[in-house]
């Protein structure tokens, strides 16, 4: 892939206005008193596995509606706590799948916390056990149209707001430091981890990678692939909806919630990266109102650093709790 966008020069000072809608907070505000409202308690399950190095529990707590929203929590084997704790956020399209799949944060001391995200989980991996029972009308195969014209029906406030209260919901826990809470995830994960960072107080660290869901007027002007190309293509369709469509989109822009996020921040980019396009990347990067670093990956495109970010990542928040 050649490079396409904005120089390494540009990208680095790139400040472009975002639409923010007024109501921005209170419409949050609003959707997470709602959501808080749903005071089921935290099932926490513990499961067998072939793992000596960790325990491994069945979470299912109370996301968007009261819906259950289900998560793997891996804690490292015989720990007393109160432990320092990761939550996870997945890459579009997948599920929770199986609790065996990740143990970097597990093996280096933290509580992990993977959260399943609704109505995902069929598209790659080893699937995902959250349903979203919310319709939509109109919409394009995928998930970035599902209710598009109004943002109080609008997939990813059902998304975000399940990422609140995950957070919500690992706090509660004996075994976690509530004080010591991390986020973190790649592509729509670190878009996730935006919404999450912006929406939750008290974080020690936010460590969005390659993050998806930034910057919508750009991206789906710029890259050809999907999924912003799910935006296009229903736009192609739905002749005229344009300005309804990026009104909704402004309230989930992870352009807006970084400048609501005081967490420490790690970013990365990839500066081939045609799913998530530099510019996107860092026209949030650039709006982050907390402390920030950036790990920049001049040669690759959408996997980012892989492992080198995770140990860029384990550096990171090592020396925050």
């Amino acid at each position: 892939m050649p490079r396409f966008d904005l120089s390494p020069a540009e990208l680095e000072t790139y400040a472009p206005e975002i639409s923010e809608p007024a109501d921005f907070d209170d419409f949050w505000r609003e959707t997470l008193a709602d959501a808080r409202a749903h005071d089921e308690p935290v099932r926490v399950e513990p499961v067998a596995t072939p793992l000596t190095s960790a325990d491994v529990f069945d979470v299912t707590f109370p996301g968007f509606g009261g819906d259950p929203i289900k998560a793997w929590l891996l804690l490292p084997a015989g720990s007393a706590g109160p432990l320092p704790t990761v939550v996870e956020f997945n890459g579009y399209g997948g599920g929770r799948g199986l609790p065996v799949e990740r143990l970097g944060w597990v093996s280096s001391g933290y509580a992990h916390l993977f959260m399943d995200t609704r109505g995902q989980g069929s598209a790659w991996g080893t699937g995902g056990d959250t349903p979203d029972p919310h319709g939509t009308g109109p919409s394009f195969s995928g998930f970035m149209t599902r209710g598009i014209e109004s943002p109080a029906d609008y997939y990813y406030r059902r998304v975000y707001t399940d990422a609140v209260r995950a957070i919500d919901a690992v706090r509660t826990l004996d075994r976690v430091d509530a004080d010591r809470v991390a986020v973190c995830g790649g592509s729509q994960g670190g878009g996730i981890t935006l919404a999450a960072a912006g929406l939750s107080d008290g974080l020690v660290a936010a460590m969005p990678d390659v993050p998806f869901l930034c910057h919508f007027e750009r991206a789906v002007g710029l890259t050809d692939r999907d999924p912003y190309q799910e935006i296009v293509r229903y736009l192609s369709i739905h002749r005229g909806a344009e300005r309804r469509v990026f009104e909704t989109l402004s309230y989930f822009d992870g352009a807006n919630f970084a400048t609501r996020a005081t967490a420490p921040g790690l970013f990365s980019v990839g500066l081939l990266d045609p799913i998530c396009p530099p510019s996107t990347v860092y026209a949030t990067y650039n709006r982050y109102a907390g402390e920030k670093q950036i790990q920049v990956y001049p040669f690759n495109e959408h996997e980012g650093g892989t492992t080198y970010q995770w140990l860029a990542q384990a550096a990171f928040l090592g020396a925050r709790v």
